[in-house]
């Protein structure tokens, strides 16, 4: 294989892990930004705006309703868009009691059992035991325990649930349309958890003060990251696609730290290390596929 060959298939190994990062950046500064507005709008209020605003924004670039989903896609799809809205409304709720990276860590619980269970070589289970490490050191375990609200991490593990199902459906929904699934996606869980979150949204909600930074959320949390994932879901096998998202607690802790003012001990910077020597192997080991043709077919579950 001539050195331009080899150049060129590493550049079409390497963009989906980037895109990947990009959408991790921009999904926890949203994140941040969203946690923010929970004194005004609630944790509920706070999901029906980044859901509402962000499929809006999907809906406008892509135009789902132009699409045509196979027989075999239509039942995925509906999965993977009440995956994202659940995923999105027990995630917030975890936050009303939880710090971002302690969330985010819990919640990645889901994808990183999705990741070990596709693993086959020894060599994969090693990052995921990295990834393990790191998140044991992440999150506060034995005396300080007892510190995270119980209910917050039921909603922080429940939503990681719904990640992995978002992950799976997503690869069988995005084969044909690739990032413009996502628009039909968020249509269909918006459909159910917008009225859920308003329902129960404090009432500064109705105050158009909260509009700008609602519309920058749904930028930074839906519209970029979840356009970003499908992009980067449709081109990485499912194992490789859930150990890169080891990164996750890591991002969400700089995030806390940069925007919220939540601070990290050695032990945790630590931890933080793992996690990205764990996704850092993970992406460095990952073997090129055989077929661009359709690449969804490859992690058929």
């Amino acid at each position: 294989m001539s050195p331009a060959l080899k150049s060129k298939n590493l550049a079409s190994a390497l963009l989906p892990v980037a895109i990947l990062l990009i959408s991790m950046v921009s999904l926890q500064g949203g994140a941040a930004l969203a946690k923010s507005l929970f004194p005004q709008v609630g944790a509920t209020g706070v999901t029906a705006l980044r859901l509402g605003f962000g499929t809006i924004m999907l809906c406008l670039i892509f135009k789902p309703w132009r699409l045509k989903f196979s027989a075999g896609q239509r039942r995925p799809l509906i999965y993977y868009g009440l995956a994202l809205g659940c995923m999105n409304f027990l995630f917030y709720l975890s936050l009303r009691t939880l710090p971002l990276g302690v969330a985010v860590g819990l919640e990645f619980l889901g994808p990183l059992t999705l990741a070990l269970a596709g693993s086959r070589r020894a060599l994969d289970f090693l990052w995921v035991a990295l990834a393990v490490a790191g998140l044991a050191f992440l999150l506060p375990f034995g005396a300080n325990m007892q510190h995270i609200d119980p209910l917050g991490a039921v909603f922080a593990i429940g939503a990681g649930a719904c990640w992995a199902v978002y992950i799976l459906a997503g690869q069988r929904a995005g084969s044909s349309h690739g990032p413009a699934t996502v628009a039909m996606g968020s249509l269909i869980g918006s459909i159910i958890f917008v009225p859920l979150g308003l329902t129960f949204a404090s009432e500064g909600i109705w105050h158009w003060n909260v509009v700008p930074l609602a519309l920058i959320v749904a930028i930074l949390s839906s519209a970029l990251p979840y356009s970003l994932e499908m992009v980067a879901l449709t081109r990485l096998p499912a194992r490789i696609f859930g150990t890169l998202m080891s990164l996750e607690p890591a991002v969400a802790a700089l995030s806390g730290i940069m925007f919220l003012g939540e601070t990290l001990n050695t032990q945790q910077a630590l931890a933080i290390i793992a996690i990205i020597f764990a996704s850092a192997g993970s992406t460095l080991t990952m073997r090129p596929k055989k077929s661009q043709v359709s690449p969804i077919k490859l992690e058929s579950q």
